[in-house]
């Protein structure tokens, strides 16, 4: 059953619990530091393994490596009398017998990936002594309605927090940090402090704790006098930063796009200004972003350290049943009683548990509740690659197939290991093949999944360290400009940025040439790469994307007014000889993903969605002429048309509109839905069906773009520009809309009136023979040899005239057709006996 919300009075009666809130430089955690130290035993949770590792060394220093232990998901130190545990929020031993316990920033109780876990801790993670909650002033009014026993202390800021405007990079002060909010910024401003500050050291969120040490340390040692970080700088990075400046106030939090509440601005900036020395924060400006700037009641909230308090934190059931996997899902998604809970929105881990729940293959295999604690133990896996829950998931899914049958082999972990073992590759590489190792690191450390665990731990520890030396290096290597960093140090600061313009395609920084926009790719001129010339790229670097802005504004304007020329070619929309975008397949073959091509990355957000926007209208518009496809698509999904009819409709929209009628299934069809297919502007002939509409150039080059995404068919032949009656059989494929006949390729809607013209005479004749007029073939382009094939396809049969008697002179007796349908298939039909001395004989190879 779901576990009560509150520890129960009586047992909190011989405890001391106690709530430590304030803003951040307050020394919160170092007071834990000391009341853990001053305890028989305890554990502190932290936010992030990086804060558990650092406080581990500093306990280690004061209890000795044999007391002290660390327990993360993916690292585990536990000396066999350990009596002091530094932990992650998630590895606490909440029901330990410790005589202290403290749970560092509750204040993500309120955090929407991992908010239910610190509400847990708040809730359950007790000392025997004493019990420290520490975090933001914030948490108050939860503490007291959920902790009502909780004894708060208020502790001030140690230094003061101001606010210092708005500042150029160039006018950034030695010993700052910018924060910027996406991987690709962070490396575009770390460039440009290497070219003309010497470099910067990076701290992102998706670099191991070993590399993220190794990127401080370099800054910290003064080697470097600038850090780019995302927001992971904001918590448990103790760094000596005079000032903070903000690359732009808004962040994607996994739902949207939204600007950073004022407590999470706070964080950010606090990192300035440690201990007793007062820092300031403000924001990088030239950034072309709208929303980089201060509200005055957000440097008053700032700086006052005053901030709206949290109402409502999340909450999930942290002891579900395990009687079965329904059991188990609608525990995780019981709502909370409290009023000042929410329940958490759905976490990976419930989503990946969901998907796989919802398999059968996979939920067949689990069955007792051993099965389904042990299944749910997979899922809680971190998705450390971050590539969401359906990629998450099918890793899951396979781990599970090995664990449900018992322990993985040390064989197989240990060559999974090994795959990762290659510090070779770039920034990017590295960081994927070190979000890999740390989850068979996670992997290792579960008690019972992995055969020799010990040994596969220390094995995925050592790669994790090898691959993290190598990503060190590599920032290093591309954002860390020795030379330059000391003669920065020796001539000061640079003058601001120089000005830059576009001249046409060129780019020109003070007047002088450094490069071009092509499209939007921006190409550095090769003789720009001297060492006096490293200022004009930097500024050259710092104004193309506002450039590039400017410049799609006015192509989506363009493609608004219809002036845009734009082509697809190849399954890309091409503008200028520059690939704008890629087309990708769809669900369905009509409706394809449009995915803008990498060139476009540069620009600002607003500017990229206006011009990507703009090119799915044009596209829809340029792909209009295949609505008469997309109406047999639309049919084909309707129950009522029936499945004979929908099975027809759908291989005619993948055949791009046209079959031949042999083997459709046409026959099969009863009258109304043969009425329907007249009434979706479907043509049945005698040898083809098809869709009149399709048969132009236009909807055929639509449908061939399209056709070739798939990647399940070969390229289509090029359809013909201008689509004649009939063609010369020259191309080595036969063109889109046309048939063989003979020698030529002869169009279907033209086949068809040839043969319905054949019909028309031959109905009054009866069974008699009829004479067939070649005249409207011929003017069609056709050859008689080719018009005598299209009738035998048809069903008709010649009648060979009977020779004159010998010695009779005159013209021959004309050549007459029957109507004869074989049932075979026309390469079985046998053809026409002819004697061959015969003056008949040449006619009947003829028609042939």
């Amino acid at each position: 059953m779901p576990q009560h919300l509150h520890v129960s009075p009586d047992r909190n009666a011989a405890r001391q619990v106690k709530a430590v809130l304030g803003p951040t430089n307050t020394g919160k955690t170092h007071l834990a530091i000391e009341r853990l130290c001053a305890h028989s035993s305890g554990a502190i949770g932290f936010p992030l393994r990086l804060l558990a590792r650092e406080v581990y060394d500093r306990v280690c220093a004061i209890k000795g490596e044999k007391s002290v232990a660390l327990i993360t998901g993916e690292e585990r130190i536990e000396p066999k009398d350990a009596r002091w545990l530094l932990c992650t929020a998630e590895a606490m031993p909440v029901g330990a017998d410790l005589a202290f316990v403290a749970i560092d920033e509750a204040q993500l109780s309120a955090d929407r990936e991992r908010g239910h876990i610190f509400t847990d801790r708040l809730l359950h993670a007790r000392g025997r002594e004493e019990t420290l909650i520490l975090g933001s002033a914030t948490l108050e009014p939860m503490v007291r309605a959920l902790v009502p026993e909780a004894e708060i202390v208020s502790r001030p800021r140690f230094s003061t927090l101001s606010h210092s405007g708005a500042k150029k990079l160039s006018r950034i002060p030695p010993r700052s940090a910018i924060v910027a909010f996406s991987a690709e910024q962070v490396y575009t401003i770390a460039e440009m402090l290497r070219r003309y500050r010497g470099g910067a050291a990076v701290v992102m969120g998706a670099l191991s704790p070993q590399t993220r040490n190794a990127q401080v340390a370099l800054y910290q040692s003064g080697e470097v006098d600038y850090l780019v970080a995302t927001d992971a700088i904001g918590m448990g990075l103790n760094l000596d930063v005079s000032h903070v400046a903000f690359a732009g106030l808004s962040k994607f939090d996994g739902v949207r796009q939204r600007r950073l509440t004022t407590s999470e601005m706070a964080q950010i900036a606090g990192r300035a200004g440690r201990h007793q020395r007062d820092g300031t924060f403000g924001t990088l400006a030239g950034t072309g972003k709208h929303d980089a700037e201060f509200a005055d009641e957000e440097v008053y909230a700032i700086e006052e350290h005053r901030f709206p308090p949290l109402a409502k934190l999340f909450w999930r059931e942290a002891e579900p049943r395990f009687d079965s996997l329904g059991a188990l899902i609608a525990d995780l998604e019981t709502l909370p009683v409290e009023p000042e809970l929410l329940a958490a929105p759905e976490a990976i881990d419930l989503a990946v548990l969901k998907r796989l729940a919802d398999e059968p293959e996979i939920a067949e295999t689990v069955r007792s509740p051993r099965d389904v604690e042990r299944f749910w133990e997979a899922c809680s896996l971190p998705d450390f690659r971050q590539q969401g829950a359906e990629t998450h998931a099918r890793f899951v899914a396979r781990l599970w197939q090995d664990l449900r049958r018992g322990q993985l082999g040390s064989d197989y972990v240990a060559q999974a290991i090994a795959a990762l073992d290659v510090p070779s590759g770039d920034i990017d590489t590295l960081q994927g093949r070190i979000a890999a190792i740390r989850s068979w690191a996670y992997i290792a450390q579960r008690p019972d999944w992995v055969v020799a665990k010990e040994e596969m731990a220390e094995r995925a520890r050592a790669v994790e360290a090898r691959l993290s030396d190598a990503l060190h290096g590599r920032l290093t290597e591309r954002f860390v400009n020795r030379r330059t960093a000391v003669l920065m140090k020796k001539l000061g600061p640079d003058a601001g940025l120089l000005p830059v313009r576009l001249d046409g395609d060129d780019v020109l920084v003070d007047g002088e040439h450094i490069g071009t926009l092509q499209g939007f790719r921006f190409q550095v001129d090769p003789l720009a790469r001297h060492s006096d010339r490293k200022l004009l790229l930097a500024a050259a670097e710092r104004h193309v994307p506002a450039l590039a802005a400017e410049r799609a504004q006015a192509l989506a304007r363009s493609i608004a007014e219809g002036s845009a020329a734009l082509e697809l070619q190849k399954g890309a929309i091409v503008w200028d000889g520059e690939k704008l975008a890629q087309l990708e397949r769809g669900k369905a073959i009509l409706a394809p993903q449009l995915v803008p091509d990498r060139a476009t990355g540069l620009l600002p957000d607003a500017a990229r969605r206006a011009l990507t926007s703009a090119l799915e209208g044009w596209l829809e518009k340029d792909l209009g002429s295949l609505a008469p496809l997309k109406r047999l698509d639309e049919a084909s999904q309707s129950h009522d048309a029936g499945p004979e009819l929908r099975a027809l409709l759908i291989r005619l929209v993948e055949a791009g509109g046209m079959m031949s009628r042999e083997g459709s299934g046409i026959d099969q069809l009863d009258k109304s839905q043969r009425g329907q297919l007249a009434k979706l502007g479907v043509k049945v002939g005698a040898l083809d069906i098809f869709v009149a509409a399709m048969l132009r150039p236009a909807p055929l080059t639509a449908w061939r773009e399209l056709a070739a995404l798939g990647g399940t068919r070969q390229r289509a032949a090029e359809p013909d520009p201008v689509m004649p009656p009939a063609l010369a059989s020259t191309r080595k494929k036969i063109p889109p809309g046309y048939r063989r006949v003979g020698k030529q390729w002869l169009r279907l809607d033209m086949a068809e009136k040839l043969l319905r013209e054949a019909h028309a005479v031959r109905v009054p004749s009866g069974r008699r023979p009829f004479i067939l007029n070649p005249a409207k073939a011929v003017s069609m382009g056709l050859t008689t040899q080719s018009y005598s094939q299209l009738l035998r396809l048809g069903g008709f049969r010649p009648v060979m005239p009977r020779p004159l008697a010998e010695g009779t002179f005159g013209p021959p007796a004309p050549l007459v057709w029957r109507w004869r349908p074989s049932r075979k298939p026309p390469a079985q039909r046998k053809p026409a006996r002819v004697r061959q001395d015969s003056a008949f004989a040449a006619l009947a190879e003829l028609v042939r």
